[in-house]
């Protein structure tokens, strides 16, 4: 399962930087349910180019199961998922890529698990491999067990793994939890570039610090639904939402 995860979540065409053939992003009336509950709750959304989507919101709110949905690793209940106007599949997550909180890595050295996309893409590119791991910091660990690595430095490759495939739009899910500060400001500032370079980025992050560092707009959930989603700088400064307002405030939302 977890190579498989490894597997989809790097796999890509060569494709260019422009989000153009990807979005807008439509979802209407998305629904998921798990053991008799709904989690994901009639989400109506829509995502345009550029920037960074800042998916927020407390524990149990549904971020996850909302950025897996829309990258299609799961099937919704009821609901439709729309990629400038192409219903969500294989041909659709073709162009895109997905971090996980916790690295999924395959079983090879570090400089063979950027191989492998590279493959899948048309072709090893020994040059371009080293300039990706030049840019995690990863240049002298090309040889080594990639599982064998820090936390950070897996996830850290799991990123530039992730931008091999050269996506149109990459998602991830919470990228700097736990991981050390050097860390969290290399993989922000991949992010920040990538967003430069014209790649969609949706991030899910509980850090409302790294929200304010990175955010374009904000997608704030409560129980399941969309709260709010608004500019970045008029959620942070007047959110609409109670849930929203006590979430930023610090306060416990059930």
């Amino acid at each position: 399962m977890a190579d498989r995860l490894a597997i989809d979540a790097a796999a890509g065409q060569a494709i260019a930087r422009s989000t153009a053939g990807q979005l807008p992003l439509n979802v209407l009336g998305l629904t998921w349910k798990a053991g008799g509950k709904r989690l994901i709750d009639v989400i109506s959304l829509q995502l345009g180019d550029g920037g960074v989507t800042v998916i927020m919101g407390p524990n149990g709110a549904g971020k996850s199961l909302l950025i897996r949905l829309l990258h299609g690793l799961l099937e919704p209940e009821t609901g439709e998922i729309t990629w400038n106007g192409e219903r969500a599949g294989d041909g659709t997550r073709a162009q895109q890529a997905m971090v996980f909180q916790k690295p999924v890595l395959l079983r090879r050295s570090v400089s063979a698990n950027i191989d492998f996309v590279l493959k899948l893409k048309g072709g090893a590119d020994p040059t371009y491999r080293d300039e990706l791991l030049a840019r995690a910091g990863l240049a002298d660990k090309a040889r080594q067990p990639a599982r064998a690595m820090s936390g950070g430095e897996q996830q850290r490759l799991a990123m530039v793994r992730a931008l091999a495939s050269k996506p149109q739009v990459l998602f991830l899910d919470e990228p700097t939890a736990s991981l050390d500060p050097a860390s969290v400001h290399m993989i922000e500032t991949m992010i920040a570039d990538v967003r430069k370079e014209g790649v969609k980025v949706v991030l899910v992050t509980h850090d409302a610090g790294q929200a304010r560092r990175l955010a374009h707009d904000v997608v704030f959930l409560h129980r399941g639904r969309v709260a709010e989603h608004t500019p970045a700088a008029s959620f942070f400064d007047n959110p609409s939402s109670s849930p929203a307002r006590d979430y930023l405030a610090g306060k416990i939302v059930l």
